[in-house]
């Protein structure tokens, strides 16, 4: 059986420890036999208050259990406050311990204990800028949800460390039992680990206001549709060079790039989750023909469509 800690800390964040722990303990559910013994460690035994106020029970200090095979450090803005020798205690348990992650801020534990050094890192979007500045011998991936390098996995911040740990456990039991166990917890899919961590579409809402907001709202409920710059233009009751100009100043992006992100977006979706051919789905998502959909998808995400249903798209996919 997979022995796997979780560290906690005053003001972990809480999120960072049930997402994690619930998709381990359901695979155990779901499977016929447990596949993993899971422990919650604290720098001591005892109750650990989290930074929304819930408390947990530790039962086991760090440095009174024997390594196991995988350790989870939890974030949360306690991290900071860590002092000196829980840090060596990390940095040792980790030598003597197969495979060792972060979720959120976690990484900065990790990096504070030497373990991060030339390697590349993710953490919460917020917190990517400050982990380079005080850690610049780390290579920060500010946009991944999760990464791994050189055995050292990391994740970004809360809901990610859910995504991290069906990686993991994708890693040891198979896809096949990942998807069940993310179908267990209602999750919309699994996000492979170099999806952003803002979709498209959320950057966009979040970059517009007014009644350009309402027009991203539109197309993003329904990227298939018929969405022209003169359609957009006359759902604003504006020009095309005035809604093209209002593009420009809010999204830095034109129309017909977000209609385009947004149906790639789309096309990603439909790699993962199905097995239907990349003519029907380029011909389905309004992209031209499968030929157009290569190249736009490899500019976009950084490899050809085949090989991220390959990598990412779980087995047994449904038409």
């Amino acid at each position: 059986m997979h022995r796997l800690d979780l560290l906690i800390y005053p003001d972990c964040q809480m999120l960072d420890v049930s997402g994690p722990w619930q998709v381990f303990a359901t695979a155990n559910v779901l499977n016929e036999t447990p596949l993993y013994s899971l422990r919650l460690l604290a720098p001591r035994a005892g109750t650990v208050a989290t930074n929304g106020g819930l408390v947990l029970h530790a039962p086991h200090a760090l440095a009174d259990t024997p390594p196991g095979d995988t350790l989870l450090i939890a974030g949360g803005s306690g991290v900071h406050g860590l002092d000196d020798a829980l840090i060596a205690a990390i940095a040792r348990r980790a030598a003597r311990t197969p495979r060792v992650g972060s979720v959120c801020t976690g990484a900065f534990a990790l990096a504070r204990a030497g373990l991060l050094d030339g390697r590349h890192a993710t953490t919460h979007w917020r917190h990517a800028e400050a982990l380079a500045r005080a850690f610049p011998a780390v290579h920060v991936d500010a946009d991944a949800l999760y990464c791994e390098s050189g055995g050292i996995h990391t994740s970004a911040g809360i809901t990610a460390g859910i995504d991290l740990a069906l990686s993991l456990l994708a890693s040891d039991h198979g896809s096949a039992l990942a998807g069940r166990v993310a179908r267990e917890l209602v999750m919309f899919l699994h996000r492979p680990g170099n999806q952003a961590q803002f979709s498209e579409a959320l950057r966009c809402q979040l970059g517009s206001r007014g009644r350009l907001r309402q027009l991203v709202d539109r197309v993003t409920a329904d990227p298939l549709g018929d969405w022209t710059l003169e359609t957009m233009a006359a759902s604003m009751a504006v020009s095309p060079r005035h809604l093209t100009r209002l593009f420009q100043r809010e999204l830095q992006l034109s129309p017909a790039a977000l209609v385009s992100r947004l149906r790639l977006e789309h096309a990603r979706r439909l790699l993962l989750e199905s097995d239907v051919p990349l003519s029907r789905i380029a011909t389905h998502c309004r992209l031209g023909g499968a030929e157009q959909l290569r190249r736009l998808f490899q500019r976009r995400f950084g490899l050809p469509p085949s090989l991220y249903r390959q990598r990412f798209g779980p087995s047994g996919a449904t038409p």
